[in-house]
């Protein structure tokens, strides 16, 4: 489940799912605690593939490159209640979350490179959760905590979907 276990240069990708965050900034690691509980349900599904991303940002296009579908799994900050669970489909058309904090690796400056150099897929869905609590430390928020069977339950849904075009 590391970046460099993809192969950008394959004609046939699957389906990417790829978790953004830093573990070392309390709630912007949900997007890595998600990937994580995702696995157990996926780490064996053919056409799927679960891609740790942290905060590599712009490192990550190559991997976003010939995918049928894409789901980014990370913290969102919208200005919602904290634990809030949001879906985006197509958010690269919508205002996608930027940095938060010391997170360079945001879901809305990749996709919009990859939509510049032609690597985005066709279908993108981003399942995030507002944080509570991007300070320095290990471990989530209770609220962030208390979000996540909601967020992995539209990740799941997100998956079906994208697995289903």
């Amino acid at each position: 489940m590391t970046a460099g276990s993809a192969s950008p240069q394959s004609t046939t990708e699957p389906l990417l799912v790829l978790g953004l965050g830093n573990l070392l900034l309390r709630d912007d690691g949900v997007g890595l605690e998600l990937l994580k509980r995702l696995e157990g349900r996926f780490a064996d599904a053919p056409g799927i593939e679960l891609v740790e991303g942290g905060t590599q940002g712009l490192a990550l296009l190559p991997f976003l490159e010939r995918r049928p579908g894409l789901l980014v799994l990370d913290a969102a900050a919208f200005g919602a209640a904290p634990g809030t669970v949001h879906v985006m489909w197509n958010p690269e058309h919508h205002a996608a979350p930027r940095g938060i904090g010391a997170h360079e690796g945001n879901a809305g400056e990749l996709l919009d490179a990859a939509r510049l150099i032609g690597y985005l897929p066709e279908q993108v869905c981003l399942v995030g959760v507002e944080p509570a609590d991007i300070s320095t430390g290990i471990g989530l928020s209770g609220e962030v905590e208390g979000a996540l069977e909601a967020a992995l339950e539209a990740a799941t849904a997100a998956v079906a979907r994208l697995t289903a075009s």
